[in-house]
């Protein structure tokens, strides 16, 4: 497996083993385990972002994939608490 694909399907991993964790049992509430996840990827960001750049493009494709990861974990919150 490329490293592409791997960072990419960490990504996927991450969100589905976050929001798996709490499915069922945190309706309209605070979600204390997806907003954990969400300051997880934040932190990723943040080092990510700080990272030296001569990655040959993998930090900015990393950065992208934990971008997209964050907005998962909000579409998952924003439609538990619909229910």
């Amino acid at each position: 497996m490329n490293r592409r694909a791997f960072l990419q399907k960490s990504a996927i991993a991450g969100v589905a083993l976050a929001t798996g964790s709490i499915a069922g049992t945190a309706h309209a509430e605070r979600q204390s385990k997806m907003q954990a996840a969400i300051r997880n990827l934040k932190t990723a960001e943040k080092n990510l972002e700080t990272a030296t750049h001569d990655k040959g493009g993998h930090r900015a494709e990393a950065l992208k994939h934990v971008h997209m990861a964050i907005d998962e974990v909000k579409k998952g919150i924003a439609f538990d608490n619909k229910r």
